[in-house]
């Protein structure tokens, strides 16, 4: 899901605000303290190109360019005067960035967005929040779930204790394993249920009021919304985790949930330059390196100003 156009904080430039239309930023940009205009801004008038002085580099004497003859080296059959050289073609990199474009810090590759101000999360600090969070929600279903998975545990029993016999002792023997209680598709639909709501019930609530799990305050990294620094308030923080949480409830159907769980938290390798995942996507949400000073907010590192 692409950002909705409309007035945000420029990434690259905390101070002011530009227009996105869906596709890329457009338009002159406006302090950002200011109020913008309703819609997108009016189109910025090209530029008269001037006229750029002409001047001879022919030293005295030499014959007059024929009709015709290409601009920018001397006509075909004459010497290049002394110290001309041959310019490089157009997108040779001896020509450097266009002009008033910094210089970039990796060939090809823009300077990395700050939205508002912060710099972007790694993908290692968000893994290692992310497994912190799961060693909690872990430990509640111990707590919570730890009846029903002994129950389902006894349901299967015959099936597992006939499976293990057969792998110690190998024979042919084509009789279908023993059949599992009667109760183990409702213990496992239980069980699912209660982890689901154990990781809604842990992870919605701090999200809403500050963008930060457990895990994520202990690796110093918030989710923020893309257009604002503010809470994400509890129906963003809801869409945000339904993308994630929710499929706990299709594991029972042969771990399809498990496989779209590991794409989404896998998709932030993959998309540039916000390094959103599936569910930052859906919610509007990016993930931030909070701040140790206030003066990270506005200077990216190694910056002295």
């Amino acid at each position: 899901m692409s950002v909705a156009p409309g007035w945000y904080v420029d990434p690259a430039d905390p101070q002011t605000r530009r227009y996105w239309d869906g596709e890329g930023w457009i338009g002159a940009p406006i302090p950002v303290d200011a109020t913008p205009p309703e819609g997108p801004p009016p189109p910025e008038p090209e530029p008269t190109p001037e006229p750029e002085p002409v001047t001879s580099t022919t030293p005295p004497g030499t014959p007059a360019t024929p009709p015709g003859t290409p601009v920018g080296g001397p006509p075909p059959g004459y010497p290049p005067p002394a110290g001309w050289q041959q310019a490089p073609p157009i997108g040779d990199p001896r020509h450097g960035p266009p002009p008033g474009w910094p210089y970039p810090t990796w060939p090809g590759r823009p300077p990395e967005p700050r939205p508002h101000g912060m710099p972007l999360a790694s993908f290692g600090a968000r893994l290692g929040a992310r497994l912190i969070d799961f060693g909690i929600v872990f430990l509640l279903n111990v707590l919570v779930n730890g009846w029903f998975v002994a129950r389902l545990l006894d349901e299967i029993s015959a099936p597992l204790n006939e499976f293990g016999r057969r792998l110690q002792n190998p024979e042919r023997n084509t009789e279908p394993l023993p059949q599992a209680g009667d109760q183990t598709g409702s213990l496992i639909v239980v069980i699912l249920l209660i982890a689901t709501m154990l990781w809604l019930a842990y992870e919605v609530p701090s999200m809403a009021a500050s963008g930060q799990s457990f895990g994520k305050r202990l690796v110093g990294i918030r989710a923020v919304p893309v257009e604002a620094d503010a809470p994400l308030g509890f129906a963003r923080a809801l869409r945000r985790w339904n993308t994630l949480g929710l499929p706990t409830l299709l594991w029972y159907c042969c771990g399809l949930g498990l496989l779209l769980q590991l794409f989404d938290a896998l998709s932030p390798l993959f998309d540039h330059p916000l390094r959103q995942a599936l569910h930052d996507k859906r919610a509007q949400t990016v993930v931030v390196k909070v701040p140790r000073t206030p003066a990270d907010r506005t200077n990216p590192p190694g910056d002295a100003s």
